[in-house]
């Protein structure tokens, strides 16, 4: 068994670093350019991850499983881990123009890309990992665009930009938060799923075609961006942020939702919200929002790396005290 979920999650997470290797290898040989690398950041931002997670939100079933106690701590558990890890590396980092991206690095998870499969490579369906999804994703939306228009930000040459303050910052707080593409996306397909109104098959077909371009090519960003130079400068915040996000937060929250009674999928759920790699759309928001980019592509890079053997290791753990 331990064998099954070694080689799932190296074949969860290979095929990531190949996509990124050939971004890396096109940007080397002049393929790929930065206005290739600006316009298609705006794309998946804008248009490919927005219609990805409306299409993820309305597609569900909100009320077939649904259980207030597990949403609950999935909400809690978000916040608590968004603005836990906000405070404290405001209080920590010397350079605050990486705090943005390295509370969001460190905090917001592949939890829609890896749940599902990895649930259903576990028990033969998706199990709670919607319900997660549900409780979870949407907030980790919201908490990155406050974190990272509170946070100070960086200009493309690492230059701290003039902040915000006062009644301004809360201001334009609350308008990133409003006009963010991928929160938009989210909003927009509550009334689907609360309403179960269908979506023809054909916009479907569509919209599943338009949503499924969104990970490959910001992982083609993400190796075509590469900086050695500033990969190097940043190799502690890269390693702090991995191991805040694949090992630190499971150990706290995986017992807490041992001692509140959730077993099987509910702990399998709560372990790819926590414990998965840095997701995508955390480059992404961070290149749009003039946040270090940079960092946080590099945790993508080396969480993704380390997840098959840490995913490994946590399950390996709920098995043997019978969690899972």
């Amino acid at each position: 068994m331990q064998m099954e979920n070694f080689s799932f999650a190296l074949n969860a997470t290979i095929p990531v670093f190949l996509v990124i290797a050939l971004g890396f290898f096109l940007q080397r040989v002049h393929f790929l350019n930065e206005p290739f690398n600006r316009t298609a950041n705006e794309y998946v931002f804008r248009c490919a991850l927005p219609v990805s997670l409306f299409r993820s939100i309305a597609g569900m079933d909100f009320y077939g499983e649904f259980d207030p106690g597990f949403c609950l701590f999935c909400f809690l558990g978000t916040t608590v881990m968004f603005l836990g890890i906000w405070a404290v590396s405001w209080g920590m980092m010397k350079d605050k123009g990486q705090v943005g991206a390295f509370a969001q690095a460190s905090a917001r998870s592949s939890a829609a890309v890896l749940g599902i499969a990895l649930a259903a490579n576990i028990y033969g369906d998706s199990g709670m990992v919607p319900m997660m999804i549900m409780s979870a994703v949407p907030f980790f939306n919201v908490y990155s665009v406050l974190i990272l228009s509170f946070s100070p930000q960086v200009d493309e040459d690492g230059h701290l930009l003039p902040a915000s303050h006062g009644m301004e910052a809360v201001r334009k707080a609350c308008v990133n938060v409003a006009k963010n593409p991928l929160i938009l996306g989210i909003v927009s397909g509550l009334p689907f799923a609360l309403l179960r109104i269908p979506i023809p098959t054909m916009v479907d077909s569509a919209l599943s075609s338009i949503g499924g371009t969104a990970t490959p090519i910001a992982l083609l960003v993400i190796g075509a961006s590469f900086s050695g130079s500033g990969a190097i400068r940043r190799w502690k915040g890269t390693v702090c942020s991995c191991f805040v996000k694949l090992f630190l937060l499971p150990a706290i929250f995986l017992p807490l939702a041992a001692m509140m009674g959730f077993r099987d999928s509910e702990m399998i759920a709560i372990l790819i919200m926590v414990g998965s790699p840095t997701t995508v759309a955390s480059f992404v928001m961070a290149k749009s929002m003039h946040a270090d980019d940079v960092l946080t592509s590099n945790a993508v890079l080396l969480s993704t790396l380390l997840s098959s053997m840490s995913i490994t290791l946590w399950l390996y753990l709920l098995r043997s005290f019978g969690l899972i």
